[in-house]
């Protein structure tokens, strides 16, 4: 297992179309490579983009679905890095929220699934079912997607608890119309959510690296915690780009994560 790894988090702007997703991807893996990641996460569902509340969009195609996938695992070999894309797909034609793992040689490694939806999504999709972990250029790493990494702690601790010394959270928070006047990360004026990431890494010690898309209004960004709860870097809200860090894997112990017990826990 290496010491460090360089990871880069993509946060695109929404994409106009769904062949604009995959080309977007494509272009920020050549780009992450370029710059030496080894690992690029992209945020929730954006292959072929997250089908937000109150807009309507043509019906899954899995057979779409599936040549974008292809696309995107040749650019990971192409480029020699790895990918973690949001999307979605159809399990037995059940829809589910997903993210896809591929290898830097192009190797799809599966999905982890989306298990805790939010309210709003349960009209378009079905609640996927267990947590968990792959291996990444030598590193365990797990991935909750969204509402259930701000709202259920659990799920990035049953990750933790298998090895994970980074968590990647794919989310997708736009603008509501709600005002988050300040600057800066986790600002106690604005939403939790920032802070949600924070609490993440510390609860568990190990790395959470969360990745957003980039839209002004929202009250979240792309960054990363470091195993302390501390705040390595972060875009600034609504900017588009990457942010690459590299990550040191001495300090994504896992302890905290290790130390819980579970019988009590689960029968207090």
């Amino acid at each position: 297992m290496p010491d460090t790894l360089r990871i880069a988090l993509a946060t695109p702007f929404y994409p106009e179309s769904r062949e604009a997703a995959v080309e977007a991807t494509c272009s920020y893996i050549r780009k992450s490579s370029a710059l030496g990641a080894r690992i690029v996460c992209f945020p929730e569902c954006f292959v072929p983009g997250y089908r937000r509340p109150g807009h309507s969009y043509p019906t899954i195609d899995a057979q779409w679905l599936e040549h974008a996938w292809q696309r995107v695992a040749e650019s990971a070999r192409a480029n020699a890095i790895s990918v973690i894309l949001g999307t979605e797909r159809l399990k037995n034609d059940v829809p589910l929220l997903t993210a896809l793992v591929i290898d830097s040689t192009g190797k799809s490694l599966g999905f982890q699934d989306k298990v805790q939806l939010d309210p709003t999504e349960e009209s378009i999709y079905a609640a996927g079912n267990g947590r968990n972990v792959f291996e990444l250029e030598g590193v365990k790493i797990g991935i909750v997607i969204c509402h259930e990494g701000f709202r259920y702690p659990e799920t990035a601790r049953a990750a933790a608890r298998k090895g994970a010394q980074i968590i990647f959270h794919p989310h997708y928070s736009w603008a509501e119309g709600i005002d988050f006047p300040h600057e800066g990360y986790g600002h106690p004026a604005n939403s939790f959510h920032e802070n949600a990431a924070l609490c993440r890494a510390a609860e568990n010690t190990c790395y959470y690296a969360t990745v957003n898309y980039a839209e002004a209004g929202s009250p979240t960004t792309t960054a990363i915690a470091t195993p302390d709860g501390s705040l390595l870097n972060y875009l600034p809200r609504g900017s588009e780009g990457l942010l690459v860090a590299n990550i040191d894997l001495v300090a994504a112990t896992g302890l905290l994560a290790s130390r819980l017990r579970s019988q009590l826990a689960d029968n207090p």
